[in-house]
């Protein structure tokens, strides 16, 4: 089952697409629980109220043509970094000072957790994504995204893109947030899959393709299976002295980077696939 948010005459609403691909208008069926996203995620069961929901949906079901937005409204998103040792080694050689910091949070009992974006600056499908102006080396950082209840639990995933300068943040470690947070440096979705006994957040296969002139000009693969943490052990540190009353998304790490000799151009396209969970298209600007 998943969720998405799209465009109607009179704002945003919540859809369901069902198995089979039809589509239902969720915050027609139940206007309160559905209301946003932030309402669905401050639901004591969200997971139980989308599947008790759906059945009444059917009556309302959703045109082709719609708007497909970015599935977050009033959720911060955050990210944790170094959670693959493919991004342990790439912060290492990048970094002008050594970088043996990146080893030892790789190791640590704590993560790195730091703020991605506020909902203003995440950009949905098909909408682009760009590079900063004063960096020179920039990359896409596919990641698996966690979408969190407001009491912490894990309902939903999603795809997201985590953008990055690896110039700024190779010059020094503390100019992490100029790196990372700008204009169109966050993408997610289209939709949000919820969770359930089928999809093992485990074992989820991620595939990367940048596109430059209608050819590939990058591609690259990894899985979940490969992150030194848990998804439930990020989301307890997220939580641990943060409330969230409107829910939280949280980025996991990435597992592919691109050759130091890449960077990002405008004009680009970047496509990223999670197995189960869907794909999420964007160009460069």
């Amino acid at each position: 089952m998943n969720l998405f948010r799209f465009q109607t005459g009179d704002g945003p609403h919540l859809g369901l697409m069902a198995g089979d691909g039809r589509r239902f208008d969720l915050t027609a069926a139940a206007p309160q629980a559905f209301a946003s996203v932030a309402a669905w995620l401050g639901l004591p069961e969200p997971v139980a109220a989308a599947r008790e929901a759906a059945g009444r949906a059917e009556a309302f079901p959703v045109a082709g043509d719609v708007a497909v937005l970015a599935p977050v409204d009033a959720q911060e998103v955050w990210a944790a970094g170094v959670t693959y040792e493919r991004s342990k080694v790439a912060r290492m050689e990048e970094s002008e000072s050594g970088g043996d910091f990146y080893d030892r949070v790789y190791e640590a009992e704590r993560p790195e957790l730091f703020l991605k974006a506020t909902p203003r600056l995440v950009v949905g499908p098909n909408q682009p994504v760009r590079v900063r102006r004063d960096s020179t080396w920039d990359v896409p950082e596919p990641e698996m995204t966690l979408v969190l209840s407001s009491a912490g639990r894990i309902v939903g995933v999603t795809v997201g893109n985590d953008m990055s300068s690896r110039s700024i943040e190779g010059e020094n470690p503390l100019y992490l947030p100029q790196a990372k947070m700008y204009d169109g440096a966050c993408a997610l979705g289209p939709m949000i899959r919820i969770v359930d006994d089928e999809l093992d957040l485990r074992a989820l296969a991620i595939r990367l393709t940048i596109s430059r002139g209608g050819a590939a000009a990058f591609t690259g693969e990894t899985s979940t299976a490969r992150m030194r943490r848990t998804p439930e052990e990020l989301a307890r540190w997220l939580f641990r002295e943060l409330a969230f009353p409107d829910g939280a998304f949280l980025m996991t790490g990435t597992g592919i980077v691109p050759p130091d000799d890449f960077t990002l151009r405008s004009g680009d396209v970047v496509e990223i696939a999670i197995d189960g969970v869907g794909v999420l298209t964007n160009p460069v600007a």
